[in-house]
């Protein structure tokens, strides 16, 4: 009983040939989407049976009454902790809006030309020279030599 090498390899591709085959049919048996698909009213009924087991050991209410007491006077202190960070936030939040706010009316008043850094309200000049002079209004005298209406 010589064998050929022909007959060697013949005899390796029909072992992957089965292999593969059996692979497939057990892979097909074990679809349970496809079972499902093919046969929907069994499956059904199984998960409702299932349901019903499940729901007869109470192991759902056993659960919930476990939350609730691991749960209890904790609300209390979750919700100090929470109104605590959201006031931090806000308050942060605030602080970033109001400078990046304040650096950009500094850029604005140095691109027209106003005074910059002067205290709020506290510039000692009249309210509409003020006004005008916070403006980049600055009357016929401009360097520019543009001559702006005064509003006072």
């Amino acid at each position: 009983m010589a064998e050929t090498t022909a007959d060697v390899r013949r005899d390796i591709e029909l072992t992957r040939n089965r292999i593969s085959d059996t692979l497939e049919q057990l892979e097909n048996k074990l679809n349970v989407t496809q079972m499902v698909k093919d046969n929907p009213w069994p499956a059904l009924a199984l998960a409702v049976g299932a349901g019903v087991l499940l729901s007869g050991s109470r192991a759902d209410v056993k659960a919930a009454a476990a939350t609730v007491t691991a749960t209890k006077g904790a609300s209390g202190r979750i919700g100090t902790v929470l109104d605590d960070l959201v006031s931090q936030v806000v308050q942060s939040f605030h602080g970033v809006v109001e400078q990046r706010i304040e650096g950009l009316a500094t850029q604005v008043k140095q691109a027209i030309g106003a005074p910059v850094g002067t205290p709020r309200g506290g510039s000692g000049l009249p309210a509409a020279q003020s006004t005008n002079s916070s403006l980049g209004f600055q009357g016929a005298d401009a360097a520019d030599g543009m001559t702006v209406p005064r509003a006072d």
